[in-house]
């Protein structure tokens, strides 16, 4: 027959057994701690963590819901046998077995001091304490349960600070062994005032992780943890995505004020560069005005046979009767300046005439 659904069934996952352990249990007490204070309850009601505190051959028994505890009686050790039927099972609201055991001892009981170690041995340092601990107390290792923590780091991160705690053996072995006959092993050894997730036991000693509801408590309970995931962290990546939307339109903005910027520059450089040529043309003597100040200046009998304009130069060839009186003649003239012969006149025997060849310098003339 199937199962009928049931609200009894939902359970929080036991974490112990999983790939860093004490960062997903921090984080699923992060979500639990978010959510309010009547489903918190509801849900430790169905997951609650007995707590043994001995004191000397008697202990009290408490039910601890997430930061809340709760008297439920007390535990003999001269007697044996089972623990009763309210604490076996829990208490009247619980829904199922114990999450899990703790034995909680004073504090008094417990060595705890501050140790330097070298860096390496952060990945390994349950390991590495095994070997040190006849060095770093006054005990053995098999006469002691210890574990430690790294507080922080010294000498330019080169040294760890430590913070080690031990208990003797013998003090708690009575007490684990009377939890183990009476069917609720301790699967955590701690103590007043200890660090969250300390544990004295080492974990050959630790029952494995007891096997919670069915596969569909186990299902409900994930979908439950990503769902309080997803109310968390919708919000961060919905501003991340408007960011990111935001970035990529003023990257866009930026691109397109760079373009029309470059198409500015380039057309204030084309403007600047028609205005020059405009201007050179403008400061440039026309050829009609020079080719009628020559019509003017040579007297009658001389012709220009070549004439060449080059950046205000001119140079002239041809034939005169009177070649050596060129000169003063174009000195005359409104523009001209630095009139001189290139070449000695030659006179043409065929003709009688000199053959001259001249260059002056030719500007724009004033206007009056």
């Amino acid at each position: 027959m199937a199962r009928a659904l049931s609200p009894t069934l939902i359970r929080l996952p036991s974490l112990d057994a999983l790939p860093g352990a004490d960062l997903l249990r921090r984080w699923k007490d992060t979500l639990i701690g978010c959510l309010p204070r009547r489903l918190r309850r509801w849900l430790a009601l169905r997951n609650p963590l007995l707590v043994v505190v001995p004191e000397g051959d008697d202990a009290t028994l408490w039910r601890q819901l997430g930061d809340e505890r709760e008297p439920i009686g007390g535990l003999d050790l001269r007697t044996g046998g089972p623990l009763s039927s309210v604490v076996a099972g829990g208490t009247k609201g619980s829904r199922g077995a114990w999450r899990e055991t703790c034995l909680e001892l004073p504090a008094p009981q417990v060595l705890s001091r501050t140790v330097v170690l070298p860096v390496q041995v952060k990945d390994n340092l349950r390991q590495v304490l095994g070997y040190e601990i006849d060095r770093l107390t006054p005990f053995k290792p098999v006469e002691v349960y210890y574990d430690a923590r790294v507080r922080g780091t010294s000498a330019r991160g080169t040294k760890v600070d430590v913070q080690l705690a031990v208990c003797r053996r013998d003090e708690v072995a009575d007490w684990l062994d009377r939890l183990r006959e009476a069917g609720s092993p301790a699967s955590r050894l701690s103590w007043a005032g200890a660090w969250p997730g300390a544990n004295l036991l080492p974990p050959e000693l630790r029952p494995r992780p007891r096997r919670f509801g069915s596969w569909l408590g186990r299902l409900l309970a994930l979908c439950l943890l990503l769902l309080l995931a997803a109310v968390l962290i919708t919000p961060i990546w919905q501003k991340t995505r408007e960011l990111e939307t935001l970035t990529g339109e003023l990257r866009r903005v930026r691109i397109a004020a760079q373009e029309v910027e470059q198409v500015r520059d380039d057309l204030e450089r084309a403007r600047l560069g028609s205005v020059a040529v405009l201007e050179r043309k403008r400061e440039q003597p026309r050829m009609t005005d020079l080719l009628r100040e020559l019509t003017d200046l040579l007297p009658d009998g001389t012709w220009v046979q070549t004439l060449n304009y080059r950046e205000g130069e001119v140079d002239i060839r041809g034939e005169s009767n009177q070649a050596t009186a060129l000169i003063g003649l174009l000195e005359q003239g409104p523009g001209i300046s630095e009139v001189s012969f290139r070449s000695p006149v030659m006179q043409v025997a065929a003709t009688g005439q000199e053959r001259f060849h001249i260059s002056f310098q030719y500007s724009r003339p004033e206007s009056p």
